[in-house]
């Protein structure tokens, strides 16, 4: 029997895993308002704040706070140690995926 891979944890959470999955398919500079990854997600502000602070712990998101208009806005990017993780974590589960065929 091969060794199973390990799954990056901070990733692996459900939520957490479909937040690096949206910001993932941006382009590596761009970033995303917080109500509209919000609105993508279907999550609520409170939820999503709190995976995104493990994300942000771990240096795979980075938060802007930005003015537009004299309005507060944040803005959310991967890293590129985000964006690094998460492509480790796709051949993890690839690896492991293909070990059970």
């Amino acid at each position: 029997m091969t060794d199973l891979p390990e799954l990056d944890p901070v990733i692996h959470a459900q939520a957490r895993l479909r937040v690096t999955v949206a910001l993932a398919g941006l382009r590596s500079a761009d970033q995303i308002t917080f109500p509209r990854l919000q609105q993508l997600l279907e999550m609520t502000a409170g939820n999503l704040s709190t995976h995104l602070r493990k994300l942000e712990d771990a240096e795979y998101v980075e938060i802007t706070k930005a003015y537009e208009h004299r309005t507060p806005v944040t803005l959310v990017r991967l890293t590129s140690k985000g964006r690094a993780a998460f492509e480790s974590y796709t051949k993890a589960l690839q690896r492991l995926l293909d070990a059970g065929t």
